[in-house]
């Protein structure tokens, strides 16, 4: 008994010691003599003492640790990274997109963490490469025009976009944003005030989306109203479509579907109900509002979105098909599905804007000069006798993976699904 309690006290008094090599190594892989680490790096990279000026150092570089990041040897990643960058980032930093967010940034989602930031130092906070909202137009260049060009800027997106968005991801809320609207604007806008209630007729609006009137992000219209305005929203006539401000429900609309519409938009909600073939969203519960904005929209037409985006929301199939196309179909590719296709309804097949295909395909293209090949409604498909050839017969107009959208990927194969008698 006494032995084994002699060899459990040594047990325990010798295996430290014997641990702390192993420590020691673990914490110095390299055995990198003093200075090593990023004093020695300095000897070759001078560049990199004028980083240190700068007024915000990264800790690793700061506390000369290249070897952080860096393998002083060699490395199958670039500038002899250690690991891949985002995964080096990682080692520090949590990871920046919550488990379940509701929207994240996609460069933060792909860890090109530096698009944002100095790995090694910079003149901003938080190791931005820019300031404010200068840094977001480095990529959103459409947006930063925008800004620029528009008459009305909203002044927190001139100083500084992070005001209202998170730049990482956001838990709870769509498009980054830090809350939700109208909460959002409510932090700056003081919906309680006099003033404000009278430039919206006294409805309660602080219970509303805002953005469904204003652009955030700024407009040539007064209020930053987008730039397509609802004629009922720029003359305030806001009771043509909603309850009295001091009914029971305000904001609710006095008819649901196409009929809050048909008051104003008599002629073309009576045409398009006697047409053969109906678009679907315009019948439904919400009617005219799947695709339209009742108040103001950046897009022509009051639409939601562009009509590319907008048209993706249902048709995601026909439009994942147009991105997988060798050629893509200028109509699609370019967002004008209307070039074809009715939006409310027609009489013809797939609500095309014209009865023949021929005709619909001859608005683009001179299809007469196109191919001897005989083609016309007196021309019977012999896979279909039900069937005329045309364009359809041997193109798909939303694409294929084969050049000119064709159904196969040679003319042969093509061909030879009529004429038969020439297969080999």
């Amino acid at each position: 008994m006494k032995v084994r309690y002699l060899f459990l006290m040594m047990t325990v008094l010798v295996l430290p010691l014997l641990l702390v090599p192993a420590v020691v190594d673990a914490k110095d892989s390299m055995k990198l003599k003093s200075g090593a680490k990023g004093k020695l790096c300095l000897e070759c990279h001078e560049g990199f003492r004028e980083k240190l000026k700068k007024s915000h150092v990264h800790t690793p570089l700061a506390e000369g640790e290249c070897t952080g990041c860096h393998n002083p040897h060699t490395s199958s990643h670039e500038l002899l990274m250690a690991a891949e960058p985002k995964d080096i980032c990682y080692q520090c930093h949590e990871r920046m997109v919550p488990e379940g967010a509701a929207s994240a940034h996609q460069v933060v989602v792909d860890g090109q963490c530096t698009t944002c930031h100095d790995p090694h130092a910079a003149d901003n906070r938080m190791n931005l490469i820019r300031s404010g909202s200068e840094l977001c137009y480095g990529c959103h260049e459409e947006l930063g025009r925008k800004v620029s060009d528009s008459k009305f800027q909203h002044s927190p997106v001139k100083k500084d976009c992070l005001k209202c968005h998170n730049p990482h991801a956001s838990s709870e809320h769509p498009a980054l944003l830090v809350k939700s609207v109208p909460e959002l604007c409510k932090t700056c806008h003081q919906t309680d005030k006099t003033t404000f209630k009278n430039l919206h007729a006294n409805y309660p609006v602080d219970q509303a989306d805002c953005t469904s009137c204003h652009d955030t992000h700024g407009s040539s219209q007064a209020a930053m109203l987008y730039d397509n305005v609802h004629q009922p929203v720029s003359k305030g006539m806001c009771k043509q479509c909603h309850a009295a401000p001091d009914a029971a429900e305000p904001l609710k609309l006095k008819q649901a579907g196409y009929e809050s519409c048909q008051g104003c938009h008599y002629d073309m909600v009576t045409d398009t109900l006697n047409l053969k073939r109906i678009h679907w969203p315009v019948v439904d519960g919400k009617g005219c509002l799947n695709c339209h904005t009742p108040h103001a929209s950046a897009t022509g037409s009051l639409l939601l979105k562009p009509q590319k985006a907008l048209c993706a929301g249902c048709h995601t199939d026909t439009m994942a098909r147009q991105e997988r196309s060798s050629t893509k179909h200028p109509p699609i590719d370019e967002g004008n599905c209307t070039a074809c296709h009715a939006p409310h309804g027609s009489n013809n097949q797939f609500i095309m804007t014209r009865a023949s295909v021929m005709d619909v395909c001859g608005d683009c293209h001179d299809w007469q000069t196109h191919s001897s090949h005989p083609i016309g409604e007196k021309v019977v498909d012999p896979r279909n006798k039900n069937s005329t050839v045309q364009c359809l017969s041997c193109h798909r107009s939303h694409g294929t993976e084969h050049k000119h959208f064709l159904y196969f990927a040679t003319t042969n194969e093509l061909c030879i699904q009529c004429h038969a008698g020439y297969r080999r």
